[in-house]
């Protein structure tokens, strides 16, 4: 999970805040937070909680998801992977079944990368111990019994 930058989040929120065109007490009152709250957030001073920035979200019609991110509660691939699937619940084009169809078509796609990505980066740290002269632990050295793809 990343770390908390309160001061970034801060000052993105300002910025959308007067993108929105909105004045403080205005988002305030729109998120259903108190005014000198969201002054202290605006400024690095408070950490809010997810409940908070969901409302604060709504109220600005961004994404929570971003905002999170920018909280350091959710990482950007995390993020990612939130709204392709939110993209995919709220498509009212297909329905439920086809909808869990698809999900679990991405879920399989991102594990299948996932290990292909871990085999490389075996292979890689193989051959870069390998030219350097070291022994290759057995974990990371390509198995000569079994077949490859």
């Amino acid at each position: 999970m990343a770390s908390l930058n309160v001061g970034n989040l801060g000052e993105y929120l300002r910025e959308q805040r007067r993108t929105a065109q909105l004045s403080l007490r205005q988002l305030a009152d729109a998120a259903g937070v108190s005014n000198p709250y969201l002054s202290q957030i605006e400024r690095g001073l408070r950490k809010p909680s997810a409940e908070v920035l969901q409302q604060v979200a709504k109220a600005l019609r961004i994404s929570a998801e971003t905002l999170y991110v920018r909280a350091g509660i959710l990482d950007e691939k995390e993020r990612e992977e939130l709204e392709t699937r939110a993209v995919i619940l709220a498509d009212p084009s297909i329905n439920e079944r086809q909808k869990q169809v698809l999900l679990q078509i991405y879920d399989s796609f991102r594990k299948e990368n996932l290990a292909e990505a871990v085999a490389v980066a075996k292979a890689e740290a193989a051959a870069k111990a390998e030219a350097a002269g070291a022994d290759v632990p057995a974990a990371a050295a390509p198995d000569a019994e079994s077949p490859s793809r």
